[in-house]
């Protein structure tokens, strides 16, 4: 595919769409749909992007035998969602701040210690040029409910044992779903 343009379609609060067109191998344009928290891509640099948008956090308990999982209700899906802390970088922080600042903010953990920060990801790829850089370390501390009234997050701890259960049972979202399968399976954090 050869990036032929970007068009924006429409301006949000928090997201833009945007037309993109390639020229495909037999010589015809293809527009798709994308949404971006980039208000103002014209190039196919920018689309790519430079620096992640957001950070997920992925944590244990203090001795390795829980993982902490949000239960969020995400208004796209109009339901609740088992998912990892995540949120938006705010100007001038670094991932580790950002990651400390939003688990904080959405469960009232600290984040103590950070084993590995993975590369950057993205969030929708098949709709998004939105990306996030996933942060695997240790929390502790008494959870509370999230700063943000605009959330409603039931934070907690659970045993690979209850995580097997919520696997078949609870709707997740993806990159958290498999991650889960994979740490009860046997790998660890």
């Amino acid at each position: 595919m050869k990036f032929v343009g970007i068009e924006k379609k429409a301006q949000g609060n928090f997201i833009t769409r945007y037309d993109v067109t390639y020229k495909t191998e037999d010589g015809n344009n293809k527009v798709y749909e994308m949404i971006s928290r980039n208000k103002n891509i014209k190039s196919l640099d920018e689309l790519k992007g430079k620096e992640a948008d957001a950070v997920v956090i992925i944590t244990c308990n203090e001795d390795g035998t829980k993982i902490l999982l949000n239960k969020e209700f995400r208004m796209a899906a109009g339901d609740w969602v088992f998912n990892f802390p995540a949120g938006m970088i705010e100007e001038g922080e670094t991932l580790a701040q950002a990651a400390a600042r939003e688990l904080r903010e959405e469960t009232g953990l600290e984040l103590y210690e950070i084993h590995d920060f993975m590369n950057t990801s993205y969030s929708a790829v098949g709709f998004s040029n939105e990306t996030n850089v996933s942060i695997v370390g240790r929390a502790r501390g008494v959870f509370h409910k999230s700063t943000s009234a605009a959330e409603e997050i039931y934070a907690s701890w659970y045993t690979k044992e209850e995580v097997e259960k919520l696997l078949k049972n609870e709707k997740f979202a993806a990159r958290t779903q498999m991650f889960c399968y994979m740490w009860v399976k046997g790998c660890s954090i």
